[in-house]
Protein backbone atom coordinates (compact mmCIF):
# COMPACT_ATOMS: atom_id res chain seq x y z
CA UNK A 1 0.00 0.00 0.00
CA UNK A 2 1.37 3.40 -0.99
CA UNK A 3 1.93 6.26 1.46
CA UNK A 4 1.50 8.97 -1.19
CA UNK A 5 0.33 9.38 -4.75
CA UNK A 6 3.39 11.47 -5.64
CA UNK A 7 6.68 12.12 -3.88
CA UNK A 8 8.93 14.97 -4.94
CA UNK A 9 12.60 15.00 -3.99
CA UNK A 10 13.96 18.54 -3.97
CA UNK A 11 12.37 21.79 -2.89
CA UNK A 12 13.75 24.42 -5.26
CA UNK A 13 11.61 26.27 -7.83
CA UNK A 14 11.12 23.09 -9.91
CA UNK A 15 10.11 20.91 -6.96
CA UNK A 16 7.82 23.50 -5.40
CA UNK A 17 6.06 24.16 -8.70
CA UNK A 18 5.68 20.43 -9.30
CA UNK A 19 4.18 20.19 -5.82
CA UNK A 20 1.80 23.03 -6.57
CA UNK A 21 0.49 21.36 -9.73
CA UNK A 22 0.33 17.89 -8.20
CA UNK A 23 -1.51 19.11 -5.10
CA UNK A 24 -3.94 21.15 -7.20
CA UNK A 25 -4.73 17.92 -9.05
CA UNK A 26 -5.93 16.45 -5.74
CA UNK A 27 -2.94 14.16 -5.44
CA UNK A 28 -1.65 13.24 -1.99
CA UNK A 29 1.81 14.75 -2.45
CA UNK A 30 4.93 14.82 -0.30
CA UNK A 31 7.95 17.03 -0.97
CA UNK A 32 11.27 16.06 0.61
CA UNK A 33 13.92 18.78 0.97
CA UNK A 34 17.19 18.20 2.78
CA UNK A 35 17.62 21.73 4.18
CA UNK A 36 14.80 24.19 3.58
CA UNK A 37 12.43 24.78 0.64
CA UNK A 38 13.71 27.24 -1.93
CA UNK A 39 16.94 25.63 -3.05
CA UNK A 40 19.74 27.74 -4.53
CA UNK A 41 17.18 30.19 -5.92
CA UNK A 42 16.45 31.33 -2.37
CA UNK A 43 20.06 32.51 -2.09
CA UNK A 44 19.76 34.91 -5.04
CA UNK A 45 19.89 38.54 -3.97
CA UNK A 46 17.80 39.57 -6.97
CA UNK A 47 16.14 37.57 -9.75
CA UNK A 48 15.64 40.06 -12.55
CA UNK A 49 14.52 37.80 -15.41
CA UNK A 50 11.46 36.14 -13.86
CA UNK A 51 8.32 37.27 -15.76
CA UNK A 52 6.01 39.66 -13.94
CA UNK A 53 8.65 41.36 -11.80
CA UNK A 54 10.11 44.18 -13.92
CA UNK A 55 12.06 45.55 -10.92
CA UNK A 56 13.30 42.08 -9.97
CA UNK A 57 12.48 40.11 -6.85
CA UNK A 58 14.53 38.69 -4.00
CA UNK A 59 15.03 34.93 -4.43
CA UNK A 60 14.01 34.05 -0.91
CA UNK A 61 10.80 36.06 -1.22
CA UNK A 62 9.87 34.41 -4.53
CA UNK A 63 10.48 30.93 -3.14
CA UNK A 64 8.54 31.66 0.05
CA UNK A 65 5.57 32.83 -2.01
CA UNK A 66 5.75 29.67 -4.13
CA UNK A 67 5.95 27.46 -1.04
CA UNK A 68 2.94 29.21 0.55
CA UNK A 69 0.94 28.79 -2.65
CA UNK A 70 1.74 25.07 -2.90
CA UNK A 71 0.92 24.42 0.75
CA UNK A 72 -2.39 26.21 0.26
CA UNK A 73 -3.42 23.35 -2.03
CA UNK A 74 -2.27 20.66 0.40
CA UNK A 75 1.37 19.98 -0.44
CA UNK A 76 3.08 18.27 2.50
CA UNK A 77 6.72 19.20 3.10
CA UNK A 78 9.20 17.23 5.18
CA UNK A 79 12.89 17.76 5.82
CA UNK A 80 14.77 14.75 4.51
CA UNK A 81 17.25 13.74 1.83
CA UNK A 82 16.60 10.94 -0.64
CA UNK A 83 19.44 8.44 -0.36
CA UNK A 84 18.09 5.59 -2.49
CA UNK A 85 15.15 4.75 -4.75
CA UNK A 86 13.82 1.21 -5.20
CA UNK A 87 11.14 -0.06 -7.57
CA UNK A 88 8.57 -2.65 -6.53
CA UNK A 89 7.07 -4.63 -9.38
CA UNK A 90 3.47 -5.48 -8.54
CA UNK A 91 2.49 -7.50 -11.57
CA UNK A 92 4.56 -9.30 -14.16
CA UNK A 93 4.11 -8.02 -17.69
CA UNK A 94 2.25 -4.91 -16.58
CA UNK A 95 4.09 -1.90 -17.94
CA UNK A 96 4.52 0.84 -15.36
CA UNK A 97 3.08 -1.29 -12.55
CA UNK A 98 5.79 -0.33 -10.11
CA UNK A 99 5.61 1.44 -6.82
CA UNK A 100 8.49 3.72 -6.00
CA UNK A 101 10.15 3.34 -2.62
CA UNK A 102 12.07 6.42 -1.57
CA UNK A 103 14.62 5.78 1.15
CA UNK A 104 15.72 8.62 3.41
CA UNK A 105 17.82 8.59 6.55
CA UNK A 106 14.73 8.72 8.75
CA UNK A 107 12.92 5.85 7.05
CA UNK A 108 11.15 5.10 3.79
CA UNK A 109 8.06 6.25 1.90
CA UNK A 110 6.13 4.61 -0.92
CA UNK A 111 4.52 6.41 -3.83
CA UNK A 112 2.98 5.66 -7.19
CA UNK A 113 4.94 8.39 -8.98
CA UNK A 114 8.23 10.10 -8.21
CA UNK A 115 9.45 13.55 -9.31
CA UNK A 116 13.17 14.25 -9.03
CA UNK A 117 14.07 17.93 -8.61
CA UNK A 118 17.32 17.65 -6.67
CA UNK A 119 19.18 20.36 -8.58
CA UNK A 120 22.93 20.74 -8.68
CA UNK A 121 25.83 21.69 -6.44
CA UNK A 122 28.83 23.87 -7.33
CA UNK A 123 31.66 22.20 -9.17
CA UNK A 124 34.94 22.44 -7.26
CA UNK A 125 38.25 23.39 -8.80
CA UNK A 126 40.02 20.31 -7.44
CA UNK A 127 43.29 22.13 -6.80
CA UNK A 128 45.67 22.24 -3.82
CA UNK A 129 44.41 24.31 -0.91
CA UNK A 130 40.75 24.26 -1.91
CA UNK A 131 39.47 21.61 0.48
CA UNK A 132 41.55 22.93 3.37
CA UNK A 133 40.31 26.51 3.00
CA UNK A 134 36.61 26.04 2.28
CA UNK A 135 34.82 28.38 4.65
CA UNK A 136 38.10 30.15 5.39
CA UNK A 137 38.03 32.43 2.39
CA UNK A 138 36.80 30.04 -0.31
CA UNK A 139 33.10 30.29 -1.11
CA UNK A 140 30.67 29.13 -3.77
CA UNK A 141 27.97 31.68 -2.84
CA UNK A 142 28.57 35.43 -2.99
CA UNK A 143 25.11 36.16 -1.63
CA UNK A 144 25.92 34.09 1.46
CA UNK A 145 29.45 35.29 2.15
CA UNK A 146 29.94 38.52 0.20
CA UNK A 147 29.34 40.84 3.17
CA UNK A 148 32.27 39.19 4.99
CA UNK A 149 34.70 40.75 2.49
CA UNK A 150 33.83 44.41 2.87
CA UNK A 151 36.62 46.68 1.55
CA UNK A 152 38.80 43.69 0.66
CA UNK A 153 40.23 42.33 -2.58
CA UNK A 154 38.55 39.15 -3.82
CA UNK A 155 38.84 36.78 -6.77
CA UNK A 156 36.02 35.28 -8.83
CA UNK A 157 36.78 32.19 -10.93
CA UNK A 158 34.54 31.59 -13.96
CA UNK A 159 33.08 33.37 -16.96
CA UNK A 160 29.38 32.54 -17.25
CA UNK A 161 26.31 34.42 -16.09
CA UNK A 162 26.60 33.17 -12.51
CA UNK A 163 30.24 34.22 -12.18
CA UNK A 164 29.66 37.69 -13.61
CA UNK A 165 26.45 38.35 -11.69
CA UNK A 166 28.06 37.30 -8.43
CA UNK A 167 31.09 39.46 -9.21
CA UNK A 168 28.75 42.43 -9.66
CA UNK A 169 27.06 41.60 -6.36
CA UNK A 170 30.45 41.45 -4.64
CA UNK A 171 31.26 44.92 -5.94
CA UNK A 172 28.72 46.19 -3.40
CA UNK A 173 31.10 45.17 -0.62
CA UNK A 174 34.59 44.46 -1.93
CA UNK A 175 37.25 47.03 -2.76
CA UNK A 176 38.27 45.20 -5.94
CA UNK A 177 37.17 42.04 -7.77
CA UNK A 178 39.49 40.17 -10.10
CA UNK A 179 37.64 37.78 -12.41
CA UNK A 180 39.80 34.96 -13.76
CA UNK A 181 38.59 33.12 -16.86
CA UNK A 182 40.21 30.36 -18.89
CA UNK A 183 39.06 31.91 -22.19
CA UNK A 184 39.62 35.32 -23.77
CA UNK A 185 36.03 36.46 -23.42
CA UNK A 186 33.13 35.99 -21.03
CA UNK A 187 30.31 33.52 -21.73
CA UNK A 188 27.75 35.75 -19.99
CA UNK A 189 24.73 37.18 -21.78
CA UNK A 190 25.15 40.58 -23.41
CA UNK A 191 23.36 42.74 -20.84
CA UNK A 192 25.29 41.14 -17.96
CA UNK A 193 28.53 41.50 -19.92
CA UNK A 194 28.04 45.21 -20.56
CA UNK A 195 27.41 45.93 -16.89
CA UNK A 196 30.48 44.00 -15.80
CA UNK A 197 32.88 45.59 -18.27
CA UNK A 198 31.74 49.08 -17.29
CA UNK A 199 32.23 48.46 -13.55
CA UNK A 200 35.25 50.32 -12.14
CA UNK A 201 35.74 47.65 -9.47
CA UNK A 202 36.12 44.69 -11.85
CA UNK A 203 39.44 43.61 -13.34
CA UNK A 204 39.82 40.67 -15.74
CA UNK A 205 42.58 38.11 -16.17
CA UNK A 206 42.01 36.21 -19.42
CA UNK A 207 43.23 32.85 -20.72
CA UNK A 208 44.18 31.81 -17.21
CA UNK A 209 43.33 29.27 -14.52
CA UNK A 210 43.80 29.17 -10.77
CA UNK A 211 46.17 26.29 -9.96
CA UNK A 212 46.49 26.66 -6.17
CA UNK A 213 44.85 28.43 -3.24
CA UNK A 214 47.49 29.87 -0.92
CA UNK A 215 47.28 30.16 2.85
CA UNK A 216 47.35 27.94 5.89
CA UNK A 217 44.51 28.92 8.23
CA UNK A 218 42.84 31.33 5.78
CA UNK A 219 43.07 32.38 2.14
CA UNK A 220 46.04 34.64 1.48
CA UNK A 221 46.29 34.45 -2.29
CA UNK A 222 46.00 32.36 -5.45
CA UNK A 223 48.49 31.03 -7.97
CA UNK A 224 47.32 31.76 -11.51
CA UNK A 225 48.69 30.17 -14.68
CA UNK A 226 48.42 31.83 -18.08
CA UNK A 227 47.40 29.11 -20.55
CA UNK A 228 49.08 30.86 -23.49
CA UNK A 229 52.46 31.72 -21.99
CA UNK A 230 52.64 29.09 -19.23
CA UNK A 231 53.77 31.75 -16.76
CA UNK A 232 52.56 31.81 -13.15
CA UNK A 233 51.26 34.81 -11.26
CA UNK A 234 50.76 35.13 -7.50
CA UNK A 235 47.72 37.26 -6.68
CA UNK A 236 47.06 38.39 -3.13
CA UNK A 237 43.45 38.03 -2.01
CA UNK A 238 41.36 37.26 1.05
CA UNK A 239 38.44 35.67 -0.78
CA UNK A 240 37.97 33.23 -3.68
CA UNK A 241 34.50 32.72 -5.15
CA UNK A 242 34.20 29.75 -7.51
CA UNK A 243 31.68 29.52 -10.39
CA UNK A 244 33.02 26.97 -12.86
CA UNK A 245 30.00 24.76 -13.40
CA UNK A 246 27.59 22.49 -11.61
CA UNK A 247 27.39 18.83 -10.60
CA UNK A 248 23.93 17.18 -10.64
CA UNK A 249 22.70 15.64 -7.39
CA UNK A 250 21.87 12.26 -8.88
CA UNK A 251 24.15 9.77 -7.14
CA UNK A 252 21.22 8.10 -5.36
CA UNK A 253 19.57 7.37 -8.73
CA UNK A 254 22.49 5.75 -10.54
CA UNK A 255 21.38 2.52 -12.13
CA UNK A 256 17.70 3.49 -11.79
CA UNK A 257 17.14 6.03 -14.60
CA UNK A 258 19.08 6.95 -17.72
CA UNK A 259 21.61 9.79 -17.38
CA UNK A 260 24.16 11.44 -19.63
CA UNK A 261 27.91 11.16 -19.09
CA UNK A 262 27.85 14.08 -16.63
CA UNK A 263 25.07 12.60 -14.50
CA UNK A 264 22.22 14.82 -15.69
CA UNK A 265 18.92 12.96 -16.05
CA UNK A 266 17.51 12.41 -19.54
CA UNK A 267 13.76 12.95 -20.04
CA UNK A 268 11.20 13.31 -22.80
CA UNK A 269 9.07 16.41 -23.38
CA UNK A 270 6.71 15.32 -20.58
CA UNK A 271 9.63 15.26 -18.11
CA UNK A 272 9.37 11.46 -17.87
CA UNK A 273 12.60 9.55 -17.41
CA UNK A 274 13.53 6.14 -18.81
CA UNK A 275 11.42 4.59 -16.01
CA UNK A 276 7.67 4.90 -16.31
CA UNK A 277 6.29 6.97 -13.45
CA UNK A 278 9.55 8.70 -12.56
CA UNK A 279 9.79 12.33 -13.69
CA UNK A 280 12.52 14.91 -13.52
CA UNK A 281 12.57 18.71 -13.64
CA UNK A 282 14.84 21.66 -12.97
CA UNK A 283 18.62 21.96 -13.07
CA UNK A 284 19.19 18.24 -12.50
CA UNK A 285 17.70 17.53 -15.94
CA UNK A 286 19.78 17.53 -19.14
CA UNK A 287 18.81 20.70 -21.00
CA UNK A 288 20.02 23.94 -22.58
CA UNK A 289 18.98 26.64 -20.10
CA UNK A 290 19.10 26.51 -16.30
CA UNK A 291 17.02 29.36 -14.94
CA UNK A 292 14.28 29.75 -12.34
CA UNK A 293 11.68 30.32 -15.05
CA UNK A 294 12.60 27.12 -16.94
CA UNK A 295 12.65 25.16 -13.69
CA UNK A 296 9.13 26.33 -12.88
CA UNK A 297 7.86 25.44 -16.36
CA UNK A 298 9.34 21.96 -16.15
CA UNK A 299 7.98 21.55 -12.62
CA UNK A 300 4.50 22.37 -13.85
CA UNK A 301 4.81 19.80 -16.64
CA UNK A 302 6.20 17.14 -14.30
CA UNK A 303 3.47 17.73 -11.70
CA UNK A 304 0.73 17.53 -14.31
CA UNK A 305 2.21 14.46 -16.05
CA UNK A 306 2.75 12.64 -12.75
CA UNK A 307 -0.87 13.29 -11.73
CA UNK A 308 -2.10 11.84 -15.02
CA UNK A 309 0.11 8.78 -14.50
CA UNK A 310 -1.31 8.23 -11.01
CA UNK A 311 -4.90 8.50 -12.26
CA UNK A 312 -4.24 5.88 -14.95
CA UNK A 313 -2.43 3.68 -12.42
CA UNK A 314 -5.42 3.76 -10.06
CA UNK A 315 -7.91 3.20 -12.90
CA UNK A 316 -6.16 -0.01 -13.93
CA UNK A 317 -6.79 -1.40 -10.47
CA UNK A 318 -10.49 -0.64 -10.60
CA UNK A 319 -11.21 -2.51 -13.83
Amino acid sequence: MTDYDIIIIGGGPAGLTAGLYAARSKMKTLLLEKVAPGGQAALAWTIDNYPGFPQGINGQELMERTKEQAEKYGLEIKIGEGTRVSLLLEGEGLEGEMEKVIIIQEGEFRAIALIVATGTRPKKLGIPGETRLIGKGISYCATCDGPLFKNQKVVVVGGGDSAVKEAMFLSTFAEKITLIHRRNRLRATENVLEEAISSPKLEFIWNSVVTEILGESEVEGVKVKNLETGKDLILETKGVFVYTGAVPNTEFLKGVVEMDDKGFIITNDNMETSVSGIYCCGDVRRKLLRQVVTACGEGATAGFAAAEYVEKWKYKRQV
